[in-house]
C-alpha cells in the first residue's frame, strides 16, 4: 500500500464549468483514486434544485487554470509530501491529448457527491499523466462548494 493524501477545496463560489480536481502524478509513481466528495451550502430549496453532470476524465496534455494549487496533505501526518501535483477549481479546464471520459455522474446539488470505488473499480493516473474531475454542466447560479478527494500514491 502506498501513501494517502488528501486533496481539497472549502467555500468556492462555483458560477461556471471546471475542473473540480486536477491531478497529475509524478514520473514512476502513479495514483489511485479512493473517493470523491462534492457539497455544496448555497442550494438548500425545493426551488433551487439543480442536476449537474459530473466527468472523470484523463488523456489531457495541457493543465488547466484559472484555481489554485493545494498542498496534498498526507492522512498519515509522519509521511513525506507527495510527489504528485494537484489543481482545484480550474475554470480553464484542462486540454488537448487524446481525452477519455472514463466515469459519468449526474449530481443533485441538494445531496452531497460521494464516490466511493471499490478496489478493483478505482480510477489510477499513471506516472507523468494528468485526470481531472470536471463539472461539465453550467449552474443556473452562484453555488457554495466545498470538496475532497482522497488519492493513494504508489512508489
Amino acid at each position: 500500500m502506498g501513501r494517502m493524501y488528501s486533496v481539497s477545496f472549502v467555500g468556492v463560489a462555483v458560477t461556471a464549468q471546471q475542473d473540480f480536481f486536477e491531478i497529475v502524478a509524478a514520473a514512476g509513481k502513479p495514483c489511485v483514486v479512493h473517493s470523491i466528495e462534492i457539497e455544496q451550502s448555497t442550494e438548500v430549496g425545493d426551488a433551487q434544485e439543480e442536476g449537474l453532470s459530473i466527468l472523470l476524465k484523463d488523456g489531457q496534455t495541457t493543465s488547466g487554470s484559472g484555481g489554485s494549487a493545494p498542498t496534498p496533505a498526507p492522512v498519515n501526518f509522519t509521511d513525506a509530501a507527495a510527489a504528485f501535483v494537484a489543481e482545484v477549481n480550474n475554470t480553464t479546464k484542462a486540454s488537448v491529448g487524446t481525452i477519455v471520459t472514463k466515469r459519468a455522474w449526474n449530481w443533485n446539488v441538494r445531496l452531497p457527491f460521494l464516490k466511493l470505488f471499490t478496489p478493483e473499480t478505482r480510477p489510477v493516473v499513471v506516472g507523468g499523466a494528468r485526470m481531472t474531475v470536471e463539472l461539465a454542466t453550467t449552474p443556473a447560479d452562484s453555488i457554495t462548494v466545498s470538496g475532497t478527494m482522497m488519492v493513494e500514491e504508489l512508489g
